[in-house]
């Protein structure tokens, strides 16, 4: 690696990091070191250097950076990460090194769609009772207090997840551990086969878990759709990892 190397930490877990650190694999003139929460039991390593685990907050982030000699921050968490990015924010201000965030677009409605805005899991939850009794739960474990409520169950859900969730959860539910991307036949076989009528979903974007969109379209069931957080004020974004991946080799080249 030249001395000239810009050293970039990725702050990981999604699939956009991933592909932006194997699209810098290759480039010598780049270092690439992602981060990864460790929430998930058995992840996907990128290439390059990988660290698992907290910073301890912003200000234990801003000094990883120091103490490693990091030239540039790449937020590429999930889009509902949001404490994580305002942490990523600060900590790239304290040490005084750029930030990019990755973020994949939001889904947008089709004709047919029966969506349904919610700000919040626990605004989602509240607008259930109205459109269905048998939920399909695609919101990952994280948050599932926000449908264990009494007044919830008279519901029936079907919690899907990487790994299996812990309490406080809803009182009547199934879960189903598995990994996208999902494809469209499966989600319409999930709808049929636990006659479903409402899905739950945080707007993620992207083509892995979409299929449950197109299903619940076809089959005519309600869809309520979490609202993704805003990136941080003044954070430039990237919408694709070869516009980040560009974004990273101008850091170089500058340099």
């Amino acid at each position: 690696m030249p001395a000239s190397a810009v050293h970039v930490l990725v702050l990981g877990g999604t699939t956009e990091a991933r592909r932006l650190a194997e699209s810098l694999a290759g480039d010598r003139g780049v270092r690439v070191t992602t981060s990864l929460a460790g929430r998930v039991a058995a992840p996907r390593l990128p290439p390059g250097e990988v660290r698992v685990g907290g910073f301890g907050g912003p200000e234990g982030l801003a000094a990883w950076v120091r103490e490693h000699d990091v030239d540039a921050l790449v937020d590429a968490t999930h889009p509902f990460a949001a404490a994580m990015s305002r942490n990523a924010a600060e900590a790239a201000a304290l040490a005084h090194v750029p930030l990019l965030a990755l973020r994949r677009p939001g889904w947008v409605a089709q004709d047919g769609d029966r969506w349904h805005s919610a700000g919040s899991l626990a605004e989602a939850a509240g607008l259930l009772p109205a459109l269905g009794e048998r939920v399909f739960l695609t919101t990952g474990r994280m948050g599932l207090a926000a449908f264990a409520g009494a007044d919830l169950d008279a519901l029936w859900f079907l919690v899907r997840s990487v790994d299996a969730p812990e309490p406080p959860c809803p009182a009547r539910m199934e879960i189903l551990l598995d990994r996208g991307p999902f494809g469209l036949d499966g989600e319409r076989e999930i709808i049929r086969r636990h006659r479903i009528d409402v899905l739950v979903t945080k707007d993620s974007g992207g083509d892995a878990t979409a299929p449950k969109l197109t299903a619940a379209r076809e089959a005519g069931i309600p869809v309520v759709v979490v609202r993704r957080p805003p990136v941080p004020e003044g954070v430039p974004v990237a919408r694709t990892p070869d516009e980040a991946a560009r974004w990273v080799r101008r850091l170089h080249a500058s340099g």
